[in-house]
């Protein structure tokens, strides 16, 4: 406890045996939680496990159908988010609730803008906004549009707008998911400075080294029950995973896949002398500039890099999104140069986006109808398309990467982050099912929001496709994924090609994050 010895903190929250269903499917079946002030209180689960349902519930989104809240004391209904707002909870989502067209301030204060003669006075907004970001140690401009920014700074924002409501209580839901290596401390050193100020911070991450540098106590929800309570010090993070997961599992570095920070001297056996991907001297307007290098079948290449260095911006323009302005592209020895993703995708060359919600998946519609959408020509028959054949492919993916408790007439918007991340590789994975599989994947922080349990599982699957002889280029921030599948590392800063890195000349961790800051 951050309050020291002696006696406990007050409650800030109790929660006491929560239940919800949506339908037939109980999600929490008589959750307890309790949260003292001045406490960092980690709540961890799985996927689907129940915790984003229980502070929902928290924050007023959804009604309980049974057990009671108790706020500082005095038990609440919290009917809408309004009610938990003025009740002191606040709460950052995992995915973004901004307005892309508006700016940092807009967003902010959107709602509760300062007013002067009943017009929004704008310098006053600014200067708000500016204070909040001051207090955050964040260097961002008010006045940019969100729709503008890179990932992490949406988040920054999102961050910034929950910190202005004056929350007692305050919700992270996966806060550093986007956030550079950079950035991460200083949101601890945030947090630090709440709980100092007496507030009760709830703190539901993937990530097991954040876990034990910021919180003091957790709570497990696997299933919907709450398996396990104590102080960080006191669990071990393996079991804690285990509690997550149920069922032991293995750590990134402990594997004997072949592959990876348990056998970084594991030599890369090509499919092929040509590369699958030659890159050469590659420009886009400010954003890459003499980009070169190579990626052969067989082999996974990691991309590292500060935000704004370039690495979404690459993969972008090698699908066909963004414009090259110079500079040559080839698959498998062939020129290419895609006019839109549709070219990227005929060619064989594909990208799991960094945002799923936005760019990856159409979350109105159906999981089948999501895997299927780039193979509904190869499924063709005649004019229409085979729906048995279809929904053979999609069952399969289903059950290959053990989407759990999912079916797949269900919409991709009611599913949890992991299972948005696993249909939308489906998706990809669906051509293998139904023609040529890809020869080039690129994958986008495949990771980012994902339990540990799906964490482990895309990592084996990328490790799986290298094998099988597909070339994977994997952007992440996340340096221990990319310690533990590439075979090489890539560092790009400010646009260019810093340095180029096999497996085993990277020592640790810390190696490559001074490789990607320039140190």
């Amino acid at each position: 406890m951050r309050s020291g010895p002696g006696a406990p903190a007050p409650l800030a929250v109790e929660m006491r045996g929560i239940r919800k269903s949506f339908g037939k499917v109980e999600v929490l079946r008589g959750v307890d939680l309790d949260v003292r002030r001045g406490e960092v209180h980690a709540l961890l689960g799985g996927n689907g496990a129940g915790k984003s349902t229980l502070m929902k519930i928290l924050r007023g989104v959804h009604q309980p159908d049974g057990g009671e809240i108790v706020l500082d004391g005095a038990a609440v209904r919290l009917r809408t988010p309004s009610d938990a707002t003025a009740a002191g909870i606040g709460m950052v989502f995992q995915e973004f609730s901004l307005v892309p067209t508006m700016t940092v301030a807009q967003n902010v204060f959107l709602g509760r803008e300062p007013r002067r003669w009943g017009v929004i006075d704008d310098r006053r907004l600014v200067r708000d906004t500016a204070d909040v970001l001051d207090r955050m140690g964040v260097r961002l401009d008010p006045r940019a549009t969100v729709g503008s920014l890179p990932v992490g700074y949406r988040q920054l924002t999102e961050i910034a707008k929950a910190l202005s409501q004056l929350a007692r209580t305050l919700i992270l839901d996966e806060p550093t998911a986007s956030l550079p290596y950079s950035e991460v401390e200083r949101l601890f050193e945030l947090v630090e400075r709440l709980v100092e100020l007496d507030m009760a911070i709830v703190y539901i991450s993937h990530r097991m080294a954040e876990i034990a540098r910021v919180a003091d106590r957790m709570s497990v929800i696997r299933e919907g029950r709450r398996v396990l309570s104590d102080d960080v010090s006191a669990v071990p993070p393996r079991q804690v995973a285990e509690a997550i997961v149920g069922r032991e599992i293995l750590h990134l570095a402990d594997r004997d896949a072949g592959r990876g920070a348990g056998r970084p001297d594991r030599a890369v056996r090509p499919h092929r002398d040509t590369p699958a991907l030659s890159v050469r001297g590659l420009c886009a307007g400010d954003r890459l500039a003499d980009v070169s290098f190579d990626l052969r079948r067989g082999e996974v290449l990691g991309l590292a890099g500060l935000i704004g260095s370039g690495r979404t911006e690459l993969a972008r323009c090698l699908f066909g999104v963004d414009r090259v302005d110079a500079g040559t592209i080839e698959l498998d020895g062939t020129p290419f140069r895609p006019a839109d993703p549709c070219a990227a995708i005929a060619a064989g060359l594909v990208l799991l986006p960094e945002s799923r919600q936005q760019q990856g998946l159409v979350l109105q519609h159906t999981v089948d109808r999501n895997i299927l959408l780039p193979s509904l020509r190869r499924l063709g028959r005649g004019p229409f398309v085979d729906d048995g054949r279809g929904r053979s492919v999609c069952e399969a993916l289903i059950a290959a990467l053990d989407i759990r408790g999912v079916h797949r007439a269900q919409p991709v918007g009611r599913l949890s982050g992991g299972n948005q991340q696993k249909v939308a590789l489906a998706k990809w994975l669906a051509l293998r099912e139904s023609g040529p599989a890809p020869r080039v994947l690129i994958l986008d922080e495949p990771t980012v929001g994902v339990d540990i349990a799906t964490k482990t599982d895309i990592m084996h699957l990328i490790m799986d496709l290298a094998e099988a002889g597909t070339a994977v280029l994997v952007i992440s921030s996340e340096l221990e994924e990319l310690l533990a599948v590439a075979d090489r590392v890539l560092v790009l800063r400010s646009g260019r090609v810093t340095a180029d890195l096999p497996r085993r000349d990277i020592a640790d961790e810390e190696s490559l994050q001074l490789a990607v800051q320039g140190a």
